[in-house]
């Protein structure tokens, strides 16, 4: 927590009538407003169309739905906060509402993104379990995760990465970053990046939830969230806490787990404090896990999550964050042996210091920004890393005679500036990223980053980007190895160069934003097998990414009125093609990078059925590219099966009444038999049926 100790008392203003021009809410920064009246509802009317076409407002000013605050004579001072993941007008961005997630019948963060059309989610598991999350034809490891903008990267693996410590119940909304953006969001952004918003807990009154869910397969799911303020809303605080257990829809796809989740915020005139901590613990059969000649795998994690950021408040703004992030994993290739047995202990650290300051001279608004961060990745394992001396050996919590024998760490030093210039209809948006790695190269790498947005007229937005990103080897890839995996220490951190461009068009009740992009990417890390009988190795080829994609989201109660029954249409198509550069035909089969998916179309359809009764129909329809090896009572048949093209059809049916909500959640209407990962069949049809109840 900082406090400028040359800020000016910003000039104060009084607002009389509000204009409808796009850059009004620019032109205030830095001043002093005052407000007669202020309805917090009345900003989330709004919200919409201030989000349009870019990230949303920092999660520092997310309101609840139930505060709606009067005041005599307030003053307010506009802000901006210093984070990476700040309201970037210039980036066209996607946002998954908290509406959206009720309305889609989703147990988990990962059931959500399959919403979107540009990300490939391939599940394992039941409720998440053993998710792997892509962007843009790029594999798990090249999408970089964030909790309220703290980092949530696992160096050791990104199969783990999206087991988030956070319950549903939290979520204020979803922000989505396509593409590069290693300049943004860090080194990890190699294809994209996701952000999770929470409720900030400074609601106007106490408020508890209770969440109760069962159905197919044994699954059963509860969640219980409490929330309050204190010190005239100037301090408040949230507790959730969710457990969760399943049988699965397949064999050795057992799941049980739970979360919890802690928030606490403070508002001062001068300074803002956000704390938090989650954990999650999950014990699941892991089937075919790394290789389908092993179908009784099994896995035990848990992940422990604390964040710390004080900031100061004015023209000029400094901010101080820390977050800890603790991965412990329990492996076994064969379920209650020690064959191939692998205990993993991950502790990630992340400091940063951020200075930002909004000038304004005549016409031209500029926004600068400067942040220095360092991170720290330290892994202690059985299997990973270099071997260290015994006298350095650790015990392995809860094990008698197991030791963790090995160990690596690696250092990574970041500097990024940023300068954000705003001119009548047009944003400019250049940032560069200066970033050193121990395990990497001795000097500093730069990666730049420039983003334009072009407004012509009311309504419309024309974007254009260029970025530049990088990936470092996970340890998993470093040095893994295993009866059916061989990592390789020679590998080389990922490099990727991508041009973006994109327009939207917004009135009322209707938006429509295509996207097109062109990726070129070096080094690019992969499991791949060279004959049906060999294991897989990681390994490292070039590939170039050709995408596009169309959005259209339509409130037909806005168009049309209220008293019709349809609420909401909306449509997602996305479109990838690979050119794989070199020859690869020494590779029989990809596991990850060469399976992307050349078409992906998603259609949800909200109306009512009677006053209190709606329903949301989902349908997704999907290509995959490649072909997934056979395996027969654990033994490879050699033969390759395509994947496919398959389409599923979801329903929720949602009751509303004034303190609670009925639904039953049908999945899988049409019973298709889909793959997302070789020889994991998907269920036919999932039904979860629950209440939720609110005090």
């Amino acid at each position: 927590m900082y406090k400028s100790s040359f800020q000016q008392k910003p000039r104060a203003l009084r607002f009389n009538h509000f204009t409808r021009k796009g850059y009004a809410l620019f032109s205030v920064l830095g001043k002093e407003v005052t407000i007669g009246v202020l309805s917090v509802a009345t900003l989330l009317a709004a919200a919409p169309c201030l989000a349009q076409g870019s990230l949303s407002l920092p999660q520092q000013y997310v309101p609840t739905a139930s505060d709606t605050v009067n005041v005599g004579e307030a003053e307010v001072t506009a802000l901006r906060a210093a984070t990476r993941l700040a309201d970037m007008p210039a980036l066209q961005a996607k946002r998954l509402s908290r509406s959206d997630l009720e309305q889609a019948g989703v147990t988990s963060v990962n059931d959500a993104l399959k919403l979107v059309a540009g990300i490939d989610v391939r599940q394992r598991g039941p409720m998440g379990t053993q998710t792997d999350i892509s962007i843009d034809g790029g594999t798990s490891d090249q999408v970089a995760f964030f909790l309220n903008g703290f980092p949530l990267q696992n160096a050791q693996t990104g199969h783990n990465a999206a087991d988030f410590p956070v319950n549903l119940s939290d979520i204020a909304f979803i922000e989505i970053v396509e593409g590069a953006a290693s300049a943004l969001f860090g080194t990890g952004a190699f294809s994209g990046a996701v952000n999770i918003v929470t409720q900030r807990p400074l609601s106007s009154s106490p408020n508890l939830t209770l969440n109760v869910q069962g159905g197919s397969y044994g699954t059963f799911l509860s969640e219980l969230r409490g929330a309050g303020a204190l010190a005239q809303h100037s301090l408040g605080t949230s507790l959730s806490a969710s457990y969760r257990r399943s049988d699965g829809a397949t064999l050795n796809s057992d799941l049980r787990g739970g979360r919890f989740f802690w928030q606490g915020a403070w508002d001062a005139s001068d300074f803002a404090l956000d704390a938090m901590a989650g954990t999650t613990l999950t014990d699941f059969g892991a089937n075919t896990f790394y290789s389908a000649a092993y179908p009784d795998q099994w896995e035990a994690t848990k992940r422990i999550f604390v964040g710390l950021r004080g900031r100061s408040k004015g023209r000029v703004s400094l901010m101080s964050e820390f977050s800890w992030t603790r991965n412990i994993d329990h492996f076994q290739l064969i379920r209650h042996t020690h064959t191939a047995e692998n205990f993993n202990l991950a502790d990630n650290y992340d400091a940063a210091l951020r200075a930002t300051a909004a000038l304004r001279t005549g016409t031209v608004s500029q926004f600068l920004a400067l942040s220095a961060e360092m991170r720290f990745e330290d892994l202690r394992s059985s299997n990973l890393g270099r071997a260290v001396d015994t006298a350095q050996w650790q015990r392995v919590a809860g094990q008698d005679a197991i030791f963790y024998t090995k160990r690596i760490s690696r250092e990574n030093i970041s500097f990024t500036l940023s300068d954000e210039l705003t001119w009548r209809n047009l944003k400019v948006d250049a940032r560069l990223l200066v970033q050193h790695n121990s395990l990497f190269g001795r000097g500093f790498s730069l990666y730049p980053a420039l983003h334009l947005k072009w407004t012509p007229r009311p309504g419309w937005a024309l974007y254009a980007s260029y970025n530049k990103a990088l990936r470092l080897p996970t340890f998993t890839d470093l040095y893994y190895k295993s009866p059916t995996q061989e990592g390789n220490t020679s590998l080389r951190p990922e490099k990727n160069s991508a041009l973006r461009i994109g327009a939207s068009y917004t009135r009322m009740g209707f938006n429509l934003s295509a996207r097109l992009f062109y990726s070129r990417a070096t080094d690019m890390i992969d499991w791949a097998m060279y004959a049906p009988d060999n294991v897989f190795h990681a390994t490292q080829f070039s590939l170039d990414n050709y995408g596009a994609s169309l959005d259209a989201n339509i409130s037909l109660q806005q168009l049309l009125g209220s008293r019709q029954p349809i609420e909401t249409l909306k449509l997602q198509y996305a479109f990838l093609y690979q050119h794989r550069r070199g020859d690869l035909s020494h590779i029989y089969k990809s596991n990850y990078a060469l399976e992307y998916l050349p078409h992906k179309l998603t259609a949800s359809l909200s109306h009512r059925i009677v006053s209190r009764l709606g329903a949301t129909w989902s349908l997704r329809l999907w290509q995959r590219e490649g072909n997934y090896l056979l395996y027969a009572d654990g033994k490879s048949t050699g033969e390759l099966r395509p994947y496919g093209t398959h389409a599923v059809l979801d329903c929720k049916l949602t009751w509303r009444a004034k303190h609670w909500t009925a639904f039953a959640d049908l999945q899988n209407l049409t019973a298709t038999r889909y793959y997302d990962i070789a020889n994991v069949p998907q269920p036919r049809f999932f039904a979860l049926f629950g209440v939720e109840v609110r005090l």
